[in-house]
């Protein structure tokens, strides 16, 4: 990184232990964090981490004196793996967790003054876990430079529903929230508050807005939101939507609103989807799109997304609700397929800045000075995953995906033959609708795929073969392979099972 734009980066991080320590986040040593401690009167140390479900875990320490910090810091903690990961024995369950210095933060929520460190999962030989979700994810990044000399960057797009009992001047308007503003919409300063407080834990976020479903049910209002996050390095991405979920719920449960992520909060209205953008870099450069558009290189990762979409959905779909939401109509995909700005696909390319047009000198005629050509903000967009997500994982699949499209020789024809500039759900299409291959129905049917693209992502040693059969057994658990049919006319069911996966990852 250029010097001068690391100092602003410094100067303008929401990040107190940057502005403190005058360094960025990536730099920050052992005695950074323990400086940190003692300046600040740090009374609380939490460890996270993710355990094989997906969701933030906490380990707590008093801060008694140097040595004993010294002594965390250096050496992290013991942990029982066996209750951490289904595929952990219980006898050589013992796992150890190593602080990473620069996903240190403090913790906004903490009445006393606490910093919070995210950590890493190593077996009892000193060695990363093999199985951890999030060595996984780096085994994929490395693997897919080592193969291709690209680096991989992705971001997320996190939707949301907050509800509560209403008695709001403005009624909300059925599944017209997009971009609504206050006082059209009850819970922005939620939403901003939230972003605020991500921005001080180091997510890195591009903007906030209300999104389509706005609704009420009886005397709860309903109401989507969505956050987007930067494009950066896969295990970023995934920790600061993991963060970022903390956040929301921490907040919700301050203001006594429900924060929920799931696939389907309401039969009938708009769900919530996790949309994974991408993109690859040679030389910090951005390979997506050039002059003339859309690069071979991007397509060829389209196409290896594209060959794994439906099994993908074992870690993107983890519960019977996420097949509720991939139905059509509902801007949510259903059949395999990409397109250009195209909502009905399953992998879409969204505007990408690639106009010669001089948008901002057009817009602002007084602008005397040039405007710089900031190139490189092309991205893919992944529409298929939903807040049941295993996030670690599905990048991870995301990631071998995209390497086998670019590496495989007939990528660049499967492209061409899955590509569509058409609503697929329109009746004209119909014909192009039933040939292409449709996504799973159920977590049934995702199991089944997963078992079919088995040796595929076992392959390099990056998931551990007795998490992918442990991944098929839970999906399969569910015993949802008729759930559609068998609800179909059962609003009250259909209303329960919603009920019961309303709190997901």
């Amino acid at each position: 990184m250029h010097k001068n734009t690391e100092e602003a980066g410094v100067q303008m991080s929401m990040n107190p232990l940057v502005e403190s320590l005058q360094k960025p986040a990536t730099d920050f040593t052992r005695q950074d964090i323990i400086r940190y401690i003692n300046e600040h009167g740090i009374q609380m140390l939490n460890f996270r981490y993710v355990g094989g479900d997906g969701k933030l875990k906490t380990l707590n320490f008093v801060v008694t004196d140097r040595e004993y910090l010294e002594s965390v810091l250096a050496t992290g903690e013991r942990v029982d793996g066996s209750s951490l990961f289904d595929f952990v024995e219980s006898d050589s369950s013992d796992l150890y967790v190593i602080p990473r210095f620069s996903t240190a933060f403090r913790n906004p929520f903490a009445e006393i003054p606490t910093l919070d460190i995210l950590c890493s999962f190593y077996n009892r030989d000193g060695e990363p876990l093999e199985s951890s979700p999030e060595y996984i994810l780096r085994k994929a990044s490395r693997l897919f430079y080592k193969q291709t000399g690209l680096q991989f960057k992705a971001m997320g797009e996190l939707e949301y529903y907050i509800f509560s009992e209403h008695g709001d001047l403005y009624p909300p308007e059925a599944q017209r929230g997009y971009h609504a503003s206050e006082p059209f919409t009850n819970f922005e300063w939620i939403r901003t508050e939230a972003m605020r407080l991500i921005a001080q834990c180091g997510g890195r976020i591009k903007y906030g807005h209300s999104e389509v479903g706005s609704f009420s049910d009886g005397p709860i209002h309903y109401e989507q939101h969505e956050i987007e996050f930067i494009p950066v390095e896969p295990v970023e991405a995934v920790e600061q939507l993991l963060l970022a979920k903390w956040v929301l719920r921490m907040l919700g449960r301050q203001h006594n609103v429900t924060v929920s992520f799931a696939p389907k909060i309401t039969p009938g209205q708009a769900g919530s989807g996790l949309h994974i953008h991408f993109l690859a870099e040679r030389d910090g450069q951005n390979i997506m799109a050039d002059e003339e558009g859309i690069t071979r290189e991007a397509r060829k990762m389209i196409a290896g997304v594209l060959a794994k979409a439906a099994s993908l959905t074992a870690f993107g779909n983890t519960i019977p609700t996420s097949y509720l939401r991939l139905v059509p109509h509902q801007e949510a995909p259903v059949k395999v397929c990409w397109g250009k700005e195209n909502r009905s696909a399953l992998v879409r390319v969204p505007l990408g800045w690639n106009t010669k047009t001089n948008m901002v000198k057009h817009a602002n005629p007084q602008e005397m000075d040039p405007v710089p050509r900031i190139g490189g903000k092309q991205t893919v967009e992944f529409r298929v995953a939903d807040g049941s997500a295993n996030l670690y994982l599905l990048m991870a699949g995301l990631i071998q995906a995209a390497a086998e499209g670019l590496n495989a020789s007939d990528s660049l024809e499967r492209a061409d033959v899955l590509f569509v500039d058409v609503n697929i759900f329109a009746g004209s299409h119909r014909e192009l609708h039933d040939r292409l291959e449709s996504l799973p129905a159920s977590c049934a049917e995702s199991a089944d795929l997963l078992e079919r693209d088995r040796e595929f992502y076992i392959a390099d040693g990056v998931f551990p073969a007795g998490l992918v059969d442990s991944t098929i057994k839970k999906l399969r658990s569910y015993g949802d392979a008729s759930l559609r049919e068998r609800l179909e006319n059962d609003r009250g069911a259909l209303r329960e099972l919603v009920g019961t996966y309303i709190h997901t990852m």
